[in-house]
Parts: structure tokens; C-alpha cells; sequence
């Protein structure tokens, strides 16, 4: 496999020693650690705004990087004057390998699928050429079922879960993207294990600059944030707040703690083991580190675009249905959002 750095030499490389430490073996298989850690050739694919993010730092950290989009004057931006990451993390651009197809890209190291929730299997399925016996595949989504759904497309026992978490990113323009925050990139595997090959991938994003912690139990995490995910995005988006707006007027507030309430009934229904025992100071929490952000739902509304709803709030009403509970509250805000997309 063609891939930057170390993966070039001609040595038998054990990709997944702790700490990104790749072992090498000699002969007779004599193991010897090299202390520098080695580039990685990763294909991003899904160039929204936390996807460039990705993209962006990890390049910027020196890895081979090449985000994939269908957004054609995001790609030639990328192409033509780099890749723009302004916020929490500095102000920098970027030289990226920017496609609008996986073709030509070539076996890569690590396939991050960063697409909305919708997009998951198709990406899956656009990957299958870049994907080779060795590589892994994190996907990092709002919502519930992403490691399933790649499941359906592609057949791997290398998928890891992401959740991503006080960003506040968007999309300022073609080839430029911004985040008001950086809290903490949680990843774990589909399988629930804590693995060296797990641990590998987190110390590679942690030397592009991210907070980012290993979880066995990653289904927990992804609840979790779905809770804070399930209180903001449709609500916000039915009023048209911010996350601070929100928080500031009783009415409304009472709404998004209302929708949050009936996910975290749900979960611990399901036996989901949830770190927190009040989900009100859970979601208030999170959304007090990023007040001035918009949910990416009021984002795609802003620009007439279709939303995650499905995979967010109207996921409520349909895991509630099989625990046999109900969740009115993310009933209508749902009907809300699917009515007005009707219109786009």
C-alpha cells in the first residue's frame, strides 16, 4: 500500500502498537520501537464543517489527507487556495487533497466517515476502494446507528464509533470552515473492547491537537451526547434560537428539557448505563459551553436543506415505540421539521 512516511520503508510495520508506536520487526521477528510516530494516509469522507475540521488538523499535523465531497465549489476552493480552519483551534489553511469521488485516492490507513447520518451507507459503500484488510474505519455522526449502517454496506470487523463533542462548527463559505469550540473527540469500538489498534488512532488525532479520550463502552457515549443532541437540534430549529436563546426563555427551554427527558427515559429503559442521573443538568451543561452556536439542523433549515431529523429527534418516538414508551414531545417537534422540509 502506497502511504506516507515510515509505511514507506521496507520494513513489516505493526500498525497498531500503543500510543501510535509502530513496531517494527526484524529479523527472526525481533521487535525494536521507533519513537516518532508515523504519518497516516486518511480519506475523510464528508467535507461539512466538522469533517473539514478533521481534515484540517490532521493534515496540518502532517498526515497525508484527502477529503471527498459532492459539494463542487467546496472541493475546488480546497483545491484551489487550501483548506481555512478558523476558531478555537487558531486560524490556519490548509493544503488538502480535496475529491469529489474516492477514485484515484488509493488504500488508506484510516476511512473517516463524516457525513450526516443519512449519508452513512452510501459513504460506506464509495469507500469499499480505499479500504484494504488493514484499514480502519471511524465514523463519527450525530444520531444513533452509524456503525450499523456501515455494517449493511461493507463488510469490515474494523469500524470504530466517534462522538464528537463542543464544537459549534459551520460553514462560513467554499474552502472555509469554524468552530467555536473543542471540547472532546470520544472514540471506542463497535465491538466494545479497548484494542492497541483503538489507542493507535486516538494518539494520532491527539498529536493534531484534539481532546480526545478511548471508551469500551462507546454505545454509553454516543446516548449521551444523542440526549444533548435530541434537547438542541430540532428545538432550536422550530424556534430558530441559538443554544443560549434557548437556555434564556422558560417557554422554549421547557421544550428541548421536555425532548431530552423522553431520550434519557428511553435509554434507561434500554439499560443504557448513563454516567449522569440528572439528564436537566447533563444537557444544561453541555450546551453552556457553546451558547452562541446553531445546531447543524438550524443550519441546514437557514440554507433549505434537509436535516438529520430522522436520525435525531424522530429517532425518539421510534426506540421509545419498541421499549413501550412514548415521546410526544419529539412527535411534534419532528412533525414541525419534516413539514417545513417538505417546503424546501
Amino acid at each position: 500500500m502506497d502511504c506516507p512516511g515510515l509505511w514507506r520503508s521496507g520494513a513489516n510495520i505493526d500498525r497498531f502498537g500503543w500510543y501510535g508506536i509502530a513496531r517494527v520487526r526484524g529479523p527472526g521477528y525481533r521487535t525494536t520501537e521507533i519513537t516518532e510516530s508515523p504519518n497516516m494516509k486518511i480519506a475523510v469522507i464528508g467535507a461539512g464543517a466538522m469533517g473539514s475540521i478533521y481534515a484540517g488538523l490532521l493534515a496540518d499535523a502532517g498526515n497525508e489527507v484527502h477529503v471527498v465531497d459532492i459539494w463542487q465549489e467546496h472541493i475546488d476552493a480546497i483545491r484551489n487556495h487550501g483548506l481555512r480552519v478558523e476558531g478555537a483551534s487558531g486560524d490556519r489553511t490548509v493544503a488538502v487533497d480535496a475529491h469529489t469521488t474516492t477514485d484515484g485516492i488509493g488504500a488508506c490507513d484510516l476511512v473517516i466517515i463524516a457525513t450526516k447520518a443519512s449519508g452513512v451507507a452510501d459513504a460506506a459503500r464509495a469507500a469499499e476502494g480505499i479500504v484494504d484488510a488493514e484499514c480502519l474505519i471511524l465514523t463519527i455522526q450525530n444520531g444513533l446507528g452509524a456503525g450499523e449502517r456501515i455494517q449493511s454496506a461493507i463488510e469490515s470487523d474494523r469500524i470504530l464509533l466517534g462522538v464528537a463533542g463542543g464544537f459549534g462548527a459551520s460553514v462560513k463559505g467554499p474552502g472555509h470552515v469554524h468552530h467555536n469550540g473543542m471540547q472532546l473527540i470520544r472514540i471506542g469500538e463497535l465491538s466494545g473492547t479497548l484494542t492497541d489498534r483503538l489507542e493507535w488512532v486516538a494518539e494520532v488525532w491527539r498529536d493534531a491537537g484534539f481532546n480526545v479520550r478511548t471508551f469500551d463502552d462507546i454505545h454509553q457515549l454516543i446516548w449521551e451526547k444523542f440526549i444533548c443532541n435530541v434537547a438542541f437540534s430540532a428545538p432550536c430549529t422550530v424556534f430558530n434560537r441559538t443554544i443560549g436563546e434557548m437556555m434564556a426563555d422558560r417557554e422554549s427551554w421547557s421544550v428541548s428539557l421536555g425532548c431530552a427527558r423522553e431520550a434519557d427515559a428511553v435509554a434507561r429503559r434500554k439499560g443504557i448505563r448513563l454516567e449522569f442521573d440528572d439528564v436537566d443538568h447533563h444537557v444544561s451543561a453541555f450546551g453552556s459551553n457553546i451558547p452562541d452556536s446553531r445546531p447543524s439542523m438550524l443550519l441546514d433549515h437557514l440554507a433549505r436543506r434537509r436535516s438529520e431529523i430522522d436520525a435525531i429527534n424522530g429517532m425518539v418516538p421510534r426506540v421509545a415505540s419498541e421499549v413501550g414508551l412514548d415521546a410526544p414531545y419529539n412527535e411534534v417537534v419532528s412533525a414541525i421539521v419534516r413539514a417545513r422540509e417538505a417546503e424546501f
